[in-house]
This record gives structure tokens, C-alpha cells and sequence, in this order.
């Protein structure tokens, strides 16, 4: 069953790349369509915890530049421990906005990958498809679906990746999130939790618990924080 749960884990770490502004994105695996703000960076951090002991920690620097205000371009390093793994990943995360969410449809390209700094090999990639839709001022759907590629696990390496996630702003401080995600032909899961943002000011702090369907041990938890600049 801890082999699962690490198979689980090696899905995390090829979906969290992609990343997005205040509201999806950080520690979130369904991302919305948007950049960060023109002219601002974020370091996000957040470390995941399956409850068989295995998990991995995250630190994820971005920026979008005032030249080029459709494209977030960052970098992530994930670190893998467990039973079974005990690995550094490290790899590009870019993010294109091709239609802004404020056009009432937005739409946008995440790109990430990740190579094992001990070994050299190419550990995950992928290209995701990312709409939102603004329901409400205060309520949106995020759509996710594209190509997503891992090694090293008995799960189809190259896979088709869908994802879906609902999110309401419940106070000006508190974000409600639900979604669902996962590979065709390999691992399904959904997660669900609340981001705090102190003043509405720029830093947050994420509190998520999820679960993959495929096995009773794969549930997990995460705790995150950003800060904006």
C-alpha cells in the first residue's frame, strides 16, 4: 500500500507546477487561466503529507514582467521523501494567458517539467489547457486537460490529465476550494480546503486535505503559504 501512496505522490509533484494568481494556483493542482500581476513576483512554499508518512516539500519563485505581461515564467524545486523515494526535482514552470478571465472566458497554457537533480533524468512534464470561467464576482470554475508525462511508476507515462475545481470567496479573507483531478488510465483524487489571506494583504496560507480514490492509504494533507512582492 506505500508503494500506492508514493505512486500518488509522483502524480502531485508533475500536477502542483503549474501556478496562478491569488486565488488558484499555490498549492491548489487544478490552476486557473491567469498570471500573477504584471511587474510582481510570489515565492510559493508548501509541503504535502500522506498520512502513511510519505509526502514531499515545495518552494516555487515566479515572476511576470511589466514587458510581458501574458506569460508568468518561475522555476520549482520539490524534494521527495518517503519509504520508497527519497529524491530532488527541480524544473522550469511557465504559464501563458492567451484571453483574460475579465473577458468573461479565460483561457491559458501551464507548462512545467521536472528533472531528478541525482540522477539527470527527465522526471515529469506537461502542457495543460487551463479555463476559467467567473461565475459571480465571488465564485468561479476552473477547467483543466492536457498532456502530462512522468517515469519511473507502473501507470501509463504518457496520459491525458483532467481537472476540475470550484472556488467561492466566502469573506473578503477566506477562499473556499473543492476539486477533482487525474490521469486517464492511471490515478483519480480530489482535494478541498481554505486559503486566508490576513487584510486582504500579500500573504496567504493554505490548509488542504485530499485523497486519491485508488487506495485507502493515499490521503493527504498539505500546509502552504505565499508571499506576493
Amino acid at each position: 500500500m506505500r508503494q500506492i501512496s508514493i505512486v500518488c505522490l509522483l502524480l502531485l509533484a508533475l500536477v502542483l507546477p503549474c501556478r496562478g494568481a491569488q486565488a488558484a494556483g499555490h498549492a491548489h493542482i487544478v490552476d486557473d487561466s491567469e498570471v500573477i500581476a504584471p511587474g510582481t513576483c510570489q515565492v510559493e512554499s508548501w509541503v504535502t503529507v500522506f498520512f502513511t508518512g510519505d509526502g514531499f516539500a515545495d518552494t516555487a519563485p515566479a515572476c511576470t514582467f511589466t514587458k510581458l505581461p501574458f506569460l508568468e515564467v518561475g522555476v520549482n524545486y520539490q524534494h521527495l521523501y518517503g519509504e520508497f523515494v527519497n529524491a530532488p526535482l527541480f524544473g522550469p514552470a511557465l504559464k501563458l494567458n492567451l484571453r483574460p478571465e475579465s473577458t468573461g472566458l479565460g483561457l491559458g497554457i501551464g507548462f512545467n517539467a521536472g528533472v531528478n537533480l541525482q540522477t539527470g533524468d527527465l522526471s515529469f512534464a506537461s502542457a495543460i489547457m487551463l479555463v476559467t470561467i467567473p461565475i459571480t464576482d465571488k465564485v468561479r470554475l476552473s477547467l483543466n486537460a492536457g498532456w502530462s508525462y512522468f517515469a519511473g511508476v507502473e501507470t501509463p507515462p504518457h496520459a491525458l490529465f483532467l481537472g476540475g475545481q470550484f472556488e467561492a470567496q466566502v469573506t473578503p479573507e477566506l477562499l473556499l476550494m473543492v476539486e477533482g483531478f487525474g490521469r486517464v488510465g492511471g490515478f483519480n483524487g480530489a482535494q478541498m480546503g481554505l486559503r486566508f489571506t490576513p487584510n486582504d494583504g500579500p500573504i496567504d496560507f493554505d490548509l488542504l486535505v485530499g485523497s486519491f480514490f485508488d487506495s485507502a492509504s493515499a490521503k493527504f494533507i498539505t500546509f502552504g503559504m505565499t508571499v506576493r512582492f
